[in-house]
């Protein structure tokens, strides 16, 4: 009967695994189909001009990412000034405004006659600003954007590795004869040196799937080629293999980034050695200027979009009183309600079949599935397509109807992106529960359901609420699934401020974008608890 019960255990994660994994594997499979006469040509002209796009727009994000993230999680870590626990907290919620809806904010304000021109005009007189108001366009507004917009996943990482990074190592640098500035280059950056990796490898991946940013500043990047193969031009087989060079760009940076660290270690500092480490009061010209870099980086990543936004919704309420609200709100959380289910479920089946078969091959499938977050939202929408048009060959009835164009699909597509999030935070409170008590509610006669589901799942409740809170956050901002996958006549509050920003109605997209900030700012706010706790 035990073995019987393992077997269904492992039978279940087995095709959990399989089920996420497959998109994937048809995107790695799929460059070996025949390549078809838009590739070619594509191969022969743009191609080239996609890539280098892309390069641009990568190192460009990661220089300001880079600097904003582990700038301000300096200034809140190592010093202590007036206003530094409000922007420890406010600084995260530049993870509320998506990138596309950002660059809708800067284009409004810096357009020809835009806000710019208006508050210059009001202040003082009328007169021809336009020609000294910059123009924040193309690959320059993308960068920008797109930095402000994804910067926090440094901040935060950098953040929690600075606050337990010991006060002993600084003081020892200081001995020897460190300056602040070399204390900062030599010992405090490199001990933080993985965090901010990851941090930028996060921001980097982001950067590459990103569709709305450069599609509405008319980048032309991998992404938008991806997009335009499948929609434009109809032929999957170059989508696919669009998606197959992007994959290699991840795949790369992985490359470098784990040949760089090479055999370097990184010790977090024990109990005993830890001195707690005490902030420097700032005063003077140092006060001034670690202030203003932290409220003018509050300002431009958060209020600016949502000012400019909130503008346009009193200056055209029209537009508010012509959206449906009740309407895009039911829409965006039913997605988020059946997603969370659905991906917490299989995350917990998932992890507890690795549990306990203790399967090598298992873990590594498991381990595999979840790199899907690793992965584009373009490449994953045009992927799962693929599959079901190879599956379609093969049953008999119509599995096209069934999976594309419905939220049946659209669901089945966010749980392939986001299954890291939520496997990964389950297998987490798994490593805080001792095997020995499954073991001792074995010997009490609990079954293996009856241990995960009377003792794993209320152990794990809390896991559970932070993971379905960052799930909604990713599946509010998603846009380029939403957008390909979705139902006819079908919106979110991010699908329908694209459609009219795309239609050059910057003004009607202000009202849905100003709402899925709200909603994802309510969503970090509750969040954010956890992912900063000085604790």
């Amino acid at each position: 009967m035990k073995i019987k019960q393992i077997n269904l255990w492992y039978i279940s994660s087995f095709f959990i695994s399989l089920l996420v994994a497959l998109p994937i594997l048809t995107v790695f499979l799929s460059f070996f189909e025949t390549t078809t006469d838009y590739f070619f040509l594509l191969k022969n002209t743009f191609l080239l001009q996609y890539i280098s796009n892309s390069i641009l727009l990568l190192f460009g994000v990661l220089l300001l990412s880079f600097l904003f993230g582990v700038g301000a999680a300096y200034c809140v870590s190592f010093y202590d000034f007036p206003g530094v626990n409000f922007f420890k907290w406010a600084l995260i919620l530049s993870f509320a405004v998506p990138a596309y809806i950002y660059a809708y904010a800067l284009t409004a304000f810096f357009e020809n006659y835009g806000t710019a021109f208006s508050i210059l005009t009001y202040l003082f007189g009328p007169n021809e600003y336009n020609s000294i108001i910059p123009k924040v366009d193309g690959l320059f507004g993308s960068i920008v954007s797109i930095s402000f917009s994804l910067f926090g996943y440094v901040y935060v990482l950098t953040r929690a590795s600075f606050y337990y990074q010991s006060q002993n190592l600084i003081d020892v640098g200081r001995n020897l004869g460190l300056s602040p500035k070399k204390t900062l280059l030599k010992i405090i950056l490199p001990s933080a040196r993985p965090a901010i990796v990851v941090g930028l490898s996060l921001v980097a991946m982001e950067t590459l799937s990103d569709f709305g940013t450069v599609s509405f500043f008319s980048v032309s990047t991998l992404t938008t080629a991806i997009y335009n193969a499948w929609i434009a031009f109809d032929d999957l087989a170059s989508a696919n293999q669009l998606s197959f060079i992007l994959l290699l760009f991840i795949l790369f940076l992985f490359f470098i980034e784990n040949f760089s660290r090479k055999r370097a270690k990184y010790h977090t500092p024990s109990k005993g050695g830890f001195d707690t480490r005490i902030k420097i009061k700032l005063s003077g010209y140092k006060l001034f200027y670690t202030v203003s870099f932290c409220g003018l980086l509050f300002f431009c990543s958060f209020l600016f979009p949502v000012l400019q936004m909130l503008y346009w919704v009193l200056k055209f309420p029209k537009y508010l009183q012509d959206l449906n609200i009740l309407n895009l709100v039911f829409n965006t959380l039913l997605l988020v309600v059946l997603s969370c289910i659905l991906m917490i479920i299989f995350s917990f089946v998932a992890n507890y079949g690795c549990r306990i078969t203790k399967s090598k091959f298992l873990e590594i499938l498991t381990t595999f599935s979840v790199s899907g977050y690793a992965i584009p939202g373009v490449i994953l929408a045009v992927a799962f397509i693929t599959l079901v048009s190879y599956l379609d060959n093969f049953i008999f009835f119509n599995f096209k109807t069934m999976f594309i164009g419905s939220i049946f699909g659209l669901v089945v597509v966010y749980f392939v992106r986001f299954f890291a999030l939520s496997a990964n935070g389950i297998k987490s409170g798994y490593l805080k529960i001792n095997h020995s008590i499954d073991e001792s509610a074995y010997l009490l006669g609990y079954s293996k359901f009856k241990t995960f589901s009377k003792i794993h799942i209320p152990y794990l409740k809390n896991s559970v609420l932070l993971i379905s809170i960052l799930i909604a956050i990713e599946i509010i901002k998603e846009l380029p699934i939403t957008l390909i996958l979705r139902p006819f006549n079908f919106e979110t509050f991010a699908t329908i401020a694209y459609i009219y920003a795309s239609q050059d109605l910057l003004e009607a997209a202000a009202a849905p974008s100003l709402f899925l900030i709200l909603i994802a700012s309510i969503f970090i706010l509750l969040v954010s608890r956890y992912i900063l706790s000085d604790k």
